[in-house]
């Protein structure tokens, strides 16, 4: 297909449709992922974690109709997202400092990007592929595109985050909600699900999301508690004697 093809342009809008879909979940992820950068460095974060996972979506398309037969993948990267969100829940370092060196933060508000969206994006590149037909341009072009709607959906976020905190745990347990799902639809649980819990389409990614919200907080509560008992240990060192 070319340019002049309708058909190029009926499935680059289908590609399109996809990605504009999947800009919802992209865009909490991006949002979590650089709202502690500082403001500066929010644009670079969200620019490179964008562009590194576009590159890897695009790389998987070669491999979508094989990929998600793979079994145990949707397993281990149920696992990632798990991590994933409970990591993004917890605070900032226990000295309440940024003295981390702001290019670590920026190379890791990428990495957790790229990572994310790489294991989320493993259902729907069999989507994107299947409106392609196999025509790597047409992949590229969608993509290209989704850019800018994705990336104005993380500043969205980030300002709703910023406003209402609240935001940073529903976006936690959608990557709770996510991973829950892929459980439930590998290769090597999907069948007997259906056949004898289907039930567990909801109720497992229900139950995942809670995890990573009960277990963030607990573990945010105890690194707070924790940086509490330190400064009054440094308070009562510094006092004279």
């Amino acid at each position: 297909m070319d340019f002049s093809d309708p058909q190029f342009w009926v499935a680059a809008l289908q590609i399109i449709a996809i990605d504009i879909v999947l800009g919802g979940d992209n865009a909490v992820v991006i949002a979590l992922a650089c709202r502690r950068l500082p403001e500066k460095q929010r644009n670079l974060g969200i620019f490179w974690g964008v562009f590194g996972a576009i590159a890897i979506r695009v790389l998987l398309v070669f491999f979508a109709l094989n990929l998600l037969t793979l079994p145990f993948l949707k397993l281990v990267g149920a696992l990632l997202l798990l991590w994933i969100g409970i990591k993004l829940l917890l605070p900032e370092s226990a000295s309440g400092t940024h003295e981390i060196d702001s290019s670590t933060t920026l190379l890791g508000a990428i990495k957790t990007i790229i990572i994310a969206d790489t294991v989320m994006s493993l259902d729907n590149v069999i989507g994107i592929a299947g409106a392609a037909r196999g025509d790597l341009t047409l992949v590229i072009f969608g993509l290209i595109v989704s850019v800018p709607i994705i990336v104005w959906g993380s500043k969205l976020v980030m300002k709703l985050m910023n406003r209402f905190p609240v935001t940073i745990f529903i976006g936690a347990g959608l990557l709770g909600w996510i991973a829950g799902d892929m459980t439930v639809t590998d290769t090597v649980t999907k069948e007997w699900v259906d056949t004898h819990a289907a039930f567990l389409h909801w109720f497992m990614p229900v139950c995942t999301a809670l995890v990573v919200i009960v277990t963030g907080k607990w573990l945010a509560v105890r690194a707070q508690k924790h940086t509490m008992t330190l400064i009054d240990l440094t308070n009562d060192s510094n006092k004279p004697m």
